[in-house]
């Protein structure tokens, strides 16, 4: 198959330091090259890959200083557009942004949404244009979006075995990876590792958004000797980050997507103790590969108990369920399914496969601001106006 890839350019594909979806997206670039298939990724001109690459900017732009990305995007994806008939599919990985441009092409499209959904600022394109094919990263990730959406498939993460490498954790402190913000609670992660009485070492960045609250809220919390912090890492110093680890604390406060750092934790062997919300319960077997808890005293006595379970086990888990290998193959099943759609078909009344041409809300809707979220914006079809 001609496939592209389309990946977000805030980080180069690897990123360089921290970065999630671009993480996911060289996976998978590299795993769907390695079968066989003609691959084109759209990143940023620093990113490493086996797959042709179109530079589309010179770096990823966090590390550029760049601080908006719309206008990059929009440019990347005007270029994909005039070569869309190049590629048997498109495969987005920036969440909304290419339901305007591509609608009228769905049938060749997927998107995968890495981020969060649970916020109703988001979901007028989705109202307006539902039969976009898109993927969860997990099935909890799809529960605030708006009824009768066009979701083809939920697929799992997945990465390279020797990413992060089986290992006894040794030096048996507690871990926090990821970044520093309100929702992921590094003052829980804290909090457990003081009650407990283990060292916790803290491998996290701190965006410009949540430089105060980590000012403020999370340094003076690190003045203490069983806490240190390391600030943020590579994937060089992230195998023996967690590998040496006795569990990795996970204390999230929010809908979680996936959390992509419990199964770097579990490649390594390193258990996880994490909050039930969001994807944990779909990632994390309790009491196989961690441990799931609701409160910090379930926290606590989680870390007492974490010696436990079997590393090895731990591990056999990651090898089961999130192998870069498994989540390649789901994606081509996904991409043979909907090629082997014919190119115009209807999916909840809507025809695709022309151009759409949706008409403006009411003015009075949009004075209102009940179009965020509680209405559908009505779209023209070839049946005449859908609401």
């Amino acid at each position: 198959m001609r496939i592209a890839q389309i990946a977000p350019l805030a980080e180069a594909v690897p990123p360089k330091l921290y970065g999630g979806t671009e993480r996911v997206v060289s996976w998978l670039t590299e795993a769907l090259v390695e079968d066989g298939h003609d691959v084109t990724l759209f990143a940023s001109g620093d990113s490493n890959t086996s797959a042709k690459l179109v530079e589309c900017a010179p770096q990823g732009l966090r590390l550029a200083g760049i601080k908006c990305a719309l206008s990059s995007h929009l440019t990347m994806l005007l270029d994909l557009r005039r070569s869309a008939d190049k590629f048997d599919l498109l495969h987005f990985h920036i969440d909304l942004l290419p339901h305007a441009l591509f609608h009228d092409v769905a049938h060749k499209c997927v998107t995968t949404l890495h981020g969060r959904l649970d916020l109703p600022d988001y979901h007028p394109i989705y109202r307006a244009l539902p039969y976009m094919p898109l993927v969860s990263i997990s099935d909890s990730q799809r529960e605030p979006m708006p009824p009768g959406l066009n979701w083809a498939a939920t697929v799992y993460h997945g990465l390279p075995p020797s990413l992060v490498p089986f290992q006894q954790g040794k030096d048996g402190y507690l871990a926090f990876l990821g970044r520093i913000s309100p929702e992921k609670r590094p003052d829980r992660a804290i909090e457990i590792a003081k009650l407990a009485g283990i060292p916790l070492k803290i491998a996290a960045k701190v965006d410009p958004a949540d430089r105060l609250y980590f000012e403020e809220e999370i340094e003076p919390l690190l003045d203490h000797p069983m806490i240190e912090f390391i600030g943020e890492i590579n994937d060089g110093q992230k195998a023996a980050f967690l590998g040496n680890a006795r569990a990795l604390l996970f204390p999230i406060d929010w809908r979680e997507p996936f959390g992509l750092v419990m199964i770097e934790a579990m490649s390594a062997g390193t258990p996880v103790i994490a909050w039930r919300n969001g994807s944990v319960a779909e990632v994390i077997d309790d009491g196989q590969s961690g441990f799931i808890v609701d409160s910090m005293e379930e926290a606590v006595a989680a870390v007492g108990r974490v010696s436990s379970l079997k590393r090895s086990a731990v591990r056999k888990c990651f090898e089961r369920r999130f192998t870069v290998s498994r989540m390649r193959d789901d994606y081509v099943s996904l991409y043979e399914k909907l090629l082997s759609t014919p190119q115009k078909h209807t999916y909840s009344g809507f025809e695709v496969g022309r151009s759409l041409t949706p008409p403006r809300l009411p003015a009075e809707d949009y004075a209102s601001g009940s179009h965020n979220g509680s209405i559908a914006a009505p779209i023209w079809t070839s049946n005449g106006l859908i609401p």
